[in-house]
């Protein structure tokens, strides 16, 4: 069982695009969201595919279980879970000897812009890039099944961000 311990945050500004070394484009589907468990498709690059299985919520850690899928697997999966779906490219932006995943959101959410951070323990220290904002980590809005069943931006106050 693997554990994934996040933060997430609203970008402030593009000045994280000068350190962003590569992208991927990002179609993922929720198939089931409930307080149990997520189950998630991600399709990348449209090249490769993975399926997800996410547990509750416990601070800012939980179970995470991630297997590779044919394509035609999760074309077919992805079909399954419309309209729950998000679309957006993911930046990876090195800082402080940590990668940084910057998700810019495409379609419905066009306009969000979001950091997340994976940390090795949930009490790690973390220095925030200037480019990083408001926290929404506690803040369901802002997860990514959230986003898939609520079309739109959730609304943000620009000077709060």
């Amino acid at each position: 069982m693997g554990v994934e311990i996040e933060r997430k945050f609203l970008v402030l500004g593009d000045d994280w695009r000068l350190a962003a070394r590569n992208s991927v484009a990002m179609r993922q589907g929720y198939l089931s969201t409930h307080a149990k468990a997520n189950v998630r498709i991600r399709i990348i690059d449209d090249e490769r595919a993975l399926l997800t299985l996410k547990g509750p919520v416990s601070g800012i850690s939980r179970a995470e279980f991630e297997y590779e899928v044919p394509m035609a697997d999760a074309r077919t999966l992805l079909d399954m879970a419309r309209p729950d779906v998000v679309e957006k490219r993911r930046y990876f932006v090195p800082d402080g000897g940590l990668v940084w995943e910057v998700d810019v959101f495409e379609g419905a959410h066009a306009g969000l812009v979001m950091a997340e951070i994976e940390l090795e323990r949930a009490d790690q220290a973390l220095n925030l890039p200037s480019w990083v904002g408001r926290e929404v980590s506690h803040d369901d809005r802002y997860a990514n099944a959230s986003l898939a069943r609520n079309p739109g931006i959730p609304a943000i106050d620009p000077d709060a961000a």
